[in-house]
């Protein structure tokens, strides 16, 4: 990441009033915070174009909270952490947010591909229900008798109304041993259940992949640091095994690493445009496909639905605007935008959207999503003759070989 230029230096006269050691931690937070979404950290407070009377307010309303607070104040750190979260929540994007210590930490092993945990992914719909899906098998949340689509609605006796998923996904993670009591709603049969979960070590799935008859079906869980080495990997295996089409299913992967976007992508395409950054100055940045890699011109189909995002919507764009594959199941999540990482000083950290996407032909994936050129029913999201998305792309894949 370019840092960006800094602005004026300026020093802008202090409150003529006294600030105490707690607020001077406060305000460099706050306005280290600040600097971050315009793309740079200062060290020295007083070097922030944002030290101005015009802060006086926030003082005040710290004094006032300081003297006449009834209940028990909270400690410093949460009061800091509360306030760059309201500074960030003043955007409006959800994309642009703040993380604790822990749940930056937690996002950092994600991201490493193994952490602490219930062993299911935790996905969000329009309405703001906390959903989960894909309960791995022999984890802690499928042991517990978990299933895909069950809703939370309490985490440890405390409702889940108004959480993000990020909060959730926070709550759910922890030490190795520990227990977590969850209650979800079960829409198949409207039932609610508590269980109690005891987090366990997970390590991600990446990759999961089968032949079936001349068909390859790889299975795409997490654009990880792993993610291109192990496709190719797999891919690799099921062309020597004689598949002479592939299925590429993305369905609830929410996605990951743009550069693990960009060099799948560029498994399956020749030279050419994979997807472009278009910035808030309307600079643009281009990230494009080399000829030679393993899977350029087998036929292919690719397996999307509301839960594949972000760097799932970039792949996808990418093969369908370049002719390379159809897009078959539900319109993608519509995750299209760019976030920069920021590590702050105490291992919290802030995400800053940046950017947003567009695939080859121009399409802005950001709140729109992918719909697809292929529609099929929800199904079980797995490779089993019951899956309606994955019977159609056979059916399309077998009519598209030669006799």
């Amino acid at each position: 990441m370019t840092a960006m230029e800094p602005g004026t230096s300026t020093k802008a006269p202090r409150p003529a009033r006294h600030i105490s050691a707690t607020q001077v931690v406060l305000l460099c937070a706050l306005v280290g915070s600040v600097a971050f979404v315009a793309g740079f950290f200062l060290g020295d407070i007083r070097d922030s174009r944002h030290n101005t009377e015009d802060f006086e307010v926030f003082w005040q309303s710290w004094d006032i909270l300081e003297r006449d607070f009834y209940f028990d104040m909270p400690d410093d750190q949460t009061l800091i952490h509360g306030a760059i979260q309201g500074l960030l929540a003043t955007t409006n994007d959800p994309f642009t947010y703040f993380a604790p210590p822990a749940v930056a930490e937690f996002d950092r092993q994600a991201t490493a591909g193994e952490f602490g945990g219930i062993g299911a992914y935790i996905t969000q719909n329009e309405r703001g229900d906390l959903i989960i899906t894909q309960p791995f098998t022999g984890m802690p949340a499928a042991e517990a008798g978990l299933q895909d689509g069950d809703i939370l609605i309490a985490v440890n006796g405390s409702s889940t109304e108004g959480w993000t998923q990020e909060k959730a996904v926070g709550e759910l993670r922890g030490e190795i041993g520990t227990a977590v009591e969850l209650d979800v709603f079960r829409p198949s049969d409207s039932s609610t259940l508590s269980v109690e979960i005891v987090r366990a070590r997970v390590e991600l799935p990446t990759v999961e992949a089968t032949l079936m008859d001349e068909i390859g079906y790889v299975r795409l869980f997490r654009f990880n640091e792993k993610a291109t080495s192990l496709l190719a990997e797999e891919i690799g295996s099921l062309l020597e095994q004689g598949a002479s089409a592939l299925i590429l299913d993305l369905r609830g992967n929410p996605g990951g690493l743009l550069d693990q976007a960009v060099s799948v992508s560029d498994l399956f395409l020749d030279e050419g445009i994979i997807v472009t950054e278009r910035y808030r100055a309307g600079d643009e940045r281009v990230f494009e496909s080399a000829t030679g890699d393993i899977a350029e011109s087998i036929p292919l189909a690719v397996l999307i639905d509301a839960g594949s995002a972000s760097a799932s919507e970039v792949v996808a764009g990418a093969v369908r605007d370049r002719g390379r594959a159809v897009l078959v199941g539900q319109t993608s999540y519509g995750k299209g935008s760019v976030q920069h990482v920021y590590n702050l000083r105490d291992g919290s950290q802030i995400r800053v959207t940046v950017a947003v996407w567009l695939t080859p032909g121009g399409t802005v994936i950001q709140g729109r999503g992918l719909a697809p050129d292929m529609e099929a029913p929800i199904g079980e999201g797995a490779a089993t003759p019951t899956d309606p998305a994955l019977d159609a792309a056979v059916e399309y894949l077998n009519a598209e070989q030669p006799e």
